[in-house]
């Protein structure tokens, strides 16, 4: 993916933009944060394909303006699309340092780390109850207070629940089941000081 560059099908119709900018969302291609948003006119969407870094139409500037050509910090080009209307695009980078001037990843001062929606939130809670497992009194905490193998235990219980439930015809029980399986396999994670990302890296090396 990082090698070919995706242009979408077609570029904006800038004979009739007529000179106008159009903005340019910038979204990381990998953890599909937003970075940025900037403008760019024809000369700085060609410039972007050439180089396959990131070129804007600075307002303040007046002039075509690379993203990283003072602080190194460059959005390496990744794909390009246009919505709709052929008036806004939406380019996905690999970028390289932070985003914002003022050091931030984003410029909304987010931290461009992959989110799992509600299993992010749940790791969060789970890595705060590991944290405070002596003055927690918690489901979770107990857990971590009797070690990793009571943790590997309850995992490998739930996996036979699931196994159990799953040859049998009642849906809402197998779902409670890999939920509790998921829960547990989640705190054992904790207990050995990864996360979702890291086994989601481990399927992306073994993906071809």
């Amino acid at each position: 993916m990082k090698n070919e560059i995706n242009t979408g099908v077609i570029s904006p119709p800038w004979e009739e933009l007529e000179g106008a900018l159009v903005p340019a969302i910038i979204q990381d291609a990998i953890t599909n944060n937003v970075l940025m948003l900037g403008y760019m006119n024809e000369e700085a969407y060609s410039k972007t394909i050439e180089t396959k870094q990131v070129t804007f139409f600075s307002r303040s500037k007046q002039r075509l303006w690379t993203k990283g050509e003072e602080s190194g910090n460059f959005l390496n080009l990744v794909s390009i699309k246009n919505d709709c209307d052929n008036d806004t695009l939406l380019i996905q980078v690999n970028p390289v340092g932070p985003t914002c001037h003022k050091g931030t990843d984003t410029c909304w001062n987010e931290s461009n780390t992959v989110n799992y929606g509600f299993l992010s939130q749940l790791e969060d809670v789970i890595k705060n109850r590991k944290e405070n497992a002596d003055s927690e009194e918690s489901y979770v905490a107990s857990l971590f207070k009797k070690g990793i193998n009571k943790i590997a235990q309850k995992v490998g219980e739930e996996a036979v629940e699931v196994v159990i439930e799953s040859k049998d015809n009642n849906d809402d029980l197998f779902l409670d089941e890999s939920a509790d399986l998921l829960f547990h396999y989640l705190i054992l994670l904790q207990a050995k000081g990864f996360t979702l990302n890291d086994i989601a890296s481990v399927l992306k090396k073994r993906h071809k």
